[in-house]
């Protein structure tokens, strides 16, 4: 499931740097996980009143909150395929069981 999950981002991924011009070299990989990072952050600050609104209502913070997590997926997943991690190993290592398949 992971490795699928993983090669759908990476699709999206290429089809969207091509369009823009951009350059996955092995630092844009981390670099994108900072960024993204920052950006749930920023989210996170806003839905829990930490940060100005910026005129969005609850249900706007909602889904910024949850399409940056899903960012932040997508990034992880880039990142493990393009530096061949073993993530199901790496789970199990550190986490204690196995992920599904489900």
């Amino acid at each position: 499931m992971l490795e699928k999950l993983a090669g759908d981002f990476d699709n999206a991924s290429r089809l969207y740097v091509e369009k823009h011009g951009i350059e996955r070299d092995p630092d844009w990989y981390v670099l994108k996980l900072q960024e993204e990072m920052g950006e749930l952050t920023q989210a996170w600050n806003r839905r829990s009143g930490r940060a100005r609104a910026k005129g969005r209502d609850v249900a706007e913070m909602d889904r910024e909150l949850a399409d940056e997590t899903a960012d932040l997926l997508g990034h992880v997943l880039l990142f493990v395929r393009h530096n061949e991690i073993d993530l199901v190993s790496a789970v199990e290592r550190k986490w204690l069981f196995t992920p599904s398949e489900a």
